[in-house]
């Protein structure tokens, strides 16, 4: 799958992709493939991620806020530093995945106990 970013730059998205930095916001991203994928610092603010896979992906630093997430798979995903601000867990799958004192969950949100250093 190619993928235009707002900031002009064509990206493939594929498993282990290597997306660092890159601005994807708004992107349609629906049933993408990332598992393994390098996202760090990636803004993907108000993207559709809706029934992804982001398994294993690392998500730190990366901008989530506003995403569509429903159904999204981020088992043992990074999410140290992540912004998940306004951003709807809900049938979201997150066992296994790693968050420290700087990842920004919604407002409201139940962490669950286990989280990553």
């Amino acid at each position: 799958m190619r993928v235009t970013g707002t900031d002009g730059k064509k990206y493939t998205i594929e498993p282990r992709a290597d997306l660092e930095g890159a601005n994807l916001r708004g992107a349609n991203l629906i049933r993408a493939d990332l598992s393994g994928a390098d996202l760090t610092d990636v803004c993907l603010s108000e993207a559709d991620l809706s029934n992804a896979d982001l398994s294993e992906a690392d998500l730190s630093g990366a901008s989530l806020s506003r995403a569509e997430l429903s159904g999204a798979d981020l088992s043992k995903a990074n999410l140290s530093g992540a912004d998940l601000s306004k951003v709807s867990l809900t049938d979201v799958y997150l066992e296994g995945a790693v968050w420290n004192d700087n990842t920004v969950f919604p407002e409201g949100f139940e962490i669950p106990e286990k989280s990553g250093t």
